[in-house]
């Protein structure tokens, strides 16, 4: 995934001297938002599990040094560190580093995952591999805790901090739709909770804490599974039509950057939206200058089954 700083980027936002730790930015959604982070001049930690020397049970080559390295040709400085986010001893000497380093921290962007292999598709709990599905729960929310509990301390240092939940849909869209299976309908709804609750136990101390759902997501895994790159991705449109209405992983990324850069940020304490909703508010794009609106897209076209067409939607 690459990125060319400055094209498409709809509204600027500056985030010169913040600090940002994005937990989880290997690839995807993640990446995308700490290399919007370095583009706004932000000094962005990304942490993950695979590095240049060793690979996680992905086994795919994008790597946390790739990813700082493009923060830092963004205009950020990029800062990779080696995490299991469900070691609290691994989680513990980060916050530690980036104390020591920057004494302070003012975003938290919680978008450990790591469960894409781990869930069967429309397979009923009882029928679904238990060690698979608790092992996907524990990327996916334990995780989540933990990092919040070792950071949380650090971020409230100053007032105004960000804490963003990345999850996989609305919460108005996933309280009516059943998402996939047991347990990742279980883990994103999770993720959801943790964005309300986190916002009532922020909101009072000066910090804003909220879920954050990107739309359907070009991301490194999805072109793989199409069969296409970013820059031919339509050629995927044959196989899935409403894939029509897809985003970069930068779109979700300008929607952290706007949101960090908010000054009345505390207006989304606790709750849930996604990257086209604030795409609507503060006037960003996508890296073609679109602004896609995934779930709206989701709910008056795909699930009713009518043909795809993103007229009005992008």
């Amino acid at each position: 995934m690459t990125r060319e700083p400055g094209t498409g980027t709809g509204t600027r936002v500056r985030l010169d001297g913040k600090v940002a730790l994005v937990a989880g930015a290997t690839r995807g959604a993640g990446r995308g938002i700490a290399v919007e982070l370095g583009a706004a001049g932000a000094t962005v930690y990304v942490t993950g599990r695979t590095t240049r020397d060793r690979r996680s049970e992905y086994d795919r080559p994008e790597t946390i040094e790739d990813t700082a390295d493009l923060v830092t040709a963004a205009g950020g400085r990029g800062i990779a560190v080696p995490t299991d986010h469900l070691d609290p001893a691994q989680v513990r000497a980060l916050v530690d580093r980036i104390a020591a380093e920057q004494g302070r921290l003012d975003v938290l962007v919680n978008d450990i995952w790591g469960g894409e292999h781990l869930f069967a598709w429309d397979t009923p709990v009882w029928e679904h591999d238990l060690d698979d599905g608790l092992r996907l729960l524990r990327l996916a929310v334990e995780t989540h805790a933990i990092t919040s509990h070792h950071a949380l301390p650090l971020l409230l240092r100053n007032p105004g901090g960000l804490v963003v939940e990345v999850t996989d849909g609305t919460a108005e869209y996933n309280r009516d739709n059943y998402r996939v299976s047991f347990f990742y309908d279980l883990a994103k709804s999770s993720v959801l909770r943790m964005g309300f609750a986190l916002g009532q136990e922020l909101g009072p101390r000066g910090a804003t804490a909220l879920a954050l759902t990107p739309g359907w997501l070009r991301s490194e895994i999805m072109l793989g599974h199409f069969g296409v790159t970013e820059e031919n991705w339509r050629d995927a449109l044959d196989q899935v039509p409403h894939f029509c209405i897809s985003e970069t992983p930068f779109y979700v990324g300008r929607a952290v950057a706007a949101l960090a850069a908010d000054p009345q940020v505390a207006r989304w304490n606790g709750q849930s939206t996604s990257s086209g909703a604030l795409a609507q508010v503060y006037g960003f794009t996508d890296v073609d200058g679109s602004r896609p609106d995934a779930w709206r897209y989701l709910t008056e076209v795909q699930d009713p089954g009518k043909p795809a067409d993103a007229s009005g939607y992008r």
